[in-house]
Formats: C-alpha cells, structure tokens, sequence
C-alpha cells in the first residue's frame, strides 16, 4: 500500500518529536517511523532510566560519606531489583503515552524498519510512505567492535533492563557510559573493571578533572585499566573470559558480564540510504548548515543520526529537531547553534564541561586565562565530605568572554549551566563574577572561579 504525507519522520525520539510535532501543528500530513517501542534512546534505553539509578548511588554515596560526621551508614544498601521496578515505573509508560499523544495529534504511527525505495519514498513493512520530506532522526546502536566473541558483550540497553545485577562487571571502553554504568554497579555490590585502550579515558573533558575522577574511581574500587585493549571474549565454564593486550604484554580478565561501553554510531546503515541519493558516512547523514542534506533536498537529519558536527547530547538532539521542523515549515532560515551547550558525566561525582578545553583554545590561538584549582578545602565541599572536587575555567584576554568550563563535584551537573548561559547569551566573566548567588550554594562557588 502506497500512502503519502507532507514530511516522514524515521525515529520517535529526542530529534525526532519536535519535526513531527510542529510540523502536524502547522496542518502538516506527518507520519512517523520507528522499530523500536516509540519514545527513543533518552526516554528509554539511556538518560532518562540511567539518571534513576545513578540517583540511588548517589544517596549511598551521601550516606557513606557521611559515616562518622553524624551518619550511621551500616544498613545503606542497594537493593537492585526493587530499583529496576522504580526504573521501570519512568520507562514502561514512555510507548503506550507516546504513540496515543501522536494519535490525538493526528500523527500516523508505523512499526518496523525504514528503508528508502526512492528519493523522499520509504518502504516499511507492506507499506510504501511518499513523503514531499523526509526526515532521519532514528539515533544510535552500539558500535561493531568487530573481535572474535562480541556476541558475548552486554549493550548498555541490556544492562539497564538486568534484573539481577552480575557479581563481576567489566567494561570495555572508557567513555560516559562506562564510568557512569562502573560508579552504579560498584556501589550495589559488584566488581568493577573498566577497559580502555588509550592512555586516558573521557578524551573530551579536561584531563586533570579527569584524572581526579579516575583516582576517585580507583579508590572506590573500579580497577580502571587504561591502556588496554580488548582483543576477544571467550565463555568458558560459565563465566566470561576477556583476553587483552596492555604494553604489548597479553592479560586475562575474568567476569560474569563484558558490557559493551565503547562507543555508539548512527542507526543508519541499513536504511538503503543510496536508493535516496543521500550521502552518509559512519557519522551520519552529511548535511548542510541547515541541517539539509547535502545530496538530497527532499531530506533532513537531526540528532545522531545527522554529520551536523554539533553534540551527540539529548539537549542537541532536541534543539537540532526544532531546527529542523523551522527550515521545513518557513524555508531554510535557522543554523543551529552549538555554542554553550553543556555536557555530563554523571559518575559520582558529576564530571561536567562545556566550551572549549586548552588544547582546543590552543589550536583556534586564542590568548586566555586559565583560572583553575581542586576545592576539596573549600567549605561547600568539606561540609559533604566531598574528597574530589575542582574547576578549571578559560577566561578571553581582551574581550572578557567564558570560552570553557570544567567542573568536578556534587552539583557540576547543574553550576555547568550558569557557565553555559553566560557564553550562550554572550556574557562576559566580570557579570558572571559579580552576580549576587544565594548562599551557601554551589551556585555561589561560581565568583570564585574566574
């Protein structure tokens, strides 16, 4: 059956909602595409259910470091399928709520793999959906790390949905969901190792937070193993084991689970894409500064399923899907703009960052300040027994103006914003500086810093 719409849109999540809801809401015929249960990665399969659990390490957290300053911590635990219940109570509604809200939209829904039959034409199951656009908002999957025994790897979609949780975890890969997934798992009871083949982990943020947060990692019991290189999992005797190279010198690692935590690539590769005339690569659809594709203009692509060179961030993905419903409904009129938009790794503690680092300032040569120390002294830190905390921030020569912030501590997640505002909206650091904060807040730790 050949049915035909004013826009189709491949994906039900972050990216993807914003084209096919504005464009429904301007009297657009809009459908939308997904095979997997509707409401995308950040509802169900990443930050929204990984914030949960991270939460309740976070109350352990607390409570333990607070032992012997007025706390009793002994009967804290984790009890980790009554968490997975509470996890479930956010995600099991997401695709029932999500499919009837496009439904009193007026939203046509379609389950399945999407596949391109022509230019702006697209097969799903018996159905063939003639689009005048198309739209490719259809996320990410885990990267191919292409070594004998991937079969036996564990995604991070699969660990967020365990009903038991594994006596010995290893990681491979030192990214956010690694360190993220290690601070949950090391606080409910388990043996952590994380795995990662370069020389420091986290390459994005700045490597002396970095750094803190690996010996904080470390002392907590994660045995971070920097400089090795997963080559193969075997299963032998019930157990997983995992064979490295480090130093040119082979190691052996045993673990009830190997969770795959290296990385994640767009969702695009079996779309026939070609049949389309649309040009991708293993970043995604390659677009232009409107987010159009370069090769097609029948077609655009948002989140992480587009080349857009901006985040692969929740935020960014909703933010490049309101871009993108803009340029269909009024002509390509809106560049998105990337600048100031944090990001978290929401270990325990929080390492955030938004901006530009030192070596990328260096690169662009920019003339700056570095204004940076570790604040473990610092009363908002001493008061929770905060033992690894920091900031590092990039302060203009001339102009005034915030190029990078980095933070390690309880609350990054949240000070990162007030950074992020103050580049976004072309503050410059004396205003930031001079703000009257409530105190005694982490908010207010900000004057300090520049």
């Amino acid at each position: 059956m050949t049915r035909k719409f004013d826009v189709v849109v491949i994906g039900t999540g972050e990216a993807a909602s914003p084209v096919a809801s504005g464009c429904r809401s301007a009297g657009w015929q809009v459908a939308v595409i997904d095979s997997r249960p509707f409401g995308g990665t950040c509802a169900l399969r990443r930050c929204n259910p990984k914030k949960v659990l991270v939460g309740a390490a976070e109350a352990v957290d607390w409570v333990r470091r607070m032992k012997g300053k007025g706390i009793r911590p002994e009967e804290i635990r984790i009890d980790w399928q009554e968490l997975m219940r509470f996890k479930r109570s956010f995600t099991e509604p997401v695709p029932k709520s999500q499919e009837e809200g496009f439904a009193k939209a007026g939203i046509v829904s379609f389950h399945g793999r999407a596949r391109f039959v022509g230019p702006s034409s697209i097969q799903v199951n018996d159905n063939v959906l003639e689009g005048r656009y198309a739209v490719v908002a259809a996320g990410q999957k885990p990267a191919d790390l292409k070594i004998p025994g991937a079969e036996h790897l564990t995604t991070s979609e699969q660990f967020l949905e365990l009903d038991e949780l594994p006596k010995r975890i290893l990681f491979i890969g030192g990214g956010y969901i690694a360190f993220e997934f290690a601070h949950v798992a090391v606080r409910a009871g388990a043996q952590v190792t994380i795995a990662h083949r370069g020389p420091r982990p986290l390459p994005r943020f700045d490597p002396d937070l970095v750094d803190q947060l690996v010996k904080s990692s470390r002392e907590l019991g994660v045995d971070v193993q920097l400089g090795t290189e997963v080559m193969r999992v075997e299963k032998s005797s019930g157990q997983l084991v995992v064979r490295a190279s480090a130093s040119g010198q082979q190691r052996t690692f045993e673990a009830d689970m190997v969770a795959h935590a290296a990385g994640r690539v767009p969702e695009i590769d079996d779309m026939n894409l070609d049949a389309a005339g649309v040009a991708w690569d293993g970043q995604g659809v390659k677009v232009n500064e409107f987010l159009q594709s370069v090769s097609n203009p029948a077609i655009y692509a948002a989140g992480d399923a587009a080349a857009s060179g901006g985040p692969r961030l929740t935020p960014a993905a909703s933010y490049e899907g309101i871009v993108v419903a803009t340029n269909l409904l009024k002509g390509n009129r809106q560049k998105p703009n990337f600048l100031g938009i944090p990001t978290v790794v929401f270990a325990i503690p929080p390492l955030a960052a938004v901006g530009l680092n030192e070596s990328e300032a260096r690169e662009q040569a920019l003339k700056f300040q570095v204004k940076k120390e570790m604040t473990s002294n610092w009363y908002s830190s001493r008061r929770v027994a905060e033992k690894y905390s920091g900031f590092k921030v990039l302060v203009e020569e001339g102009t005034d103006r915030i190029l990078g912030a980095h933070l390690l501590g309880i609350e990054a997640e949240e000070v990162i914003n007030l950074f992020g505002v103050a580049m976004r909206s072309g503050m410059h650091a004396t205003d930031l500086k001079h703000m009257v904060y409530a105190y005694p807040t982490r908010g207010s730790d900000v004057r300090y810093m520049l």
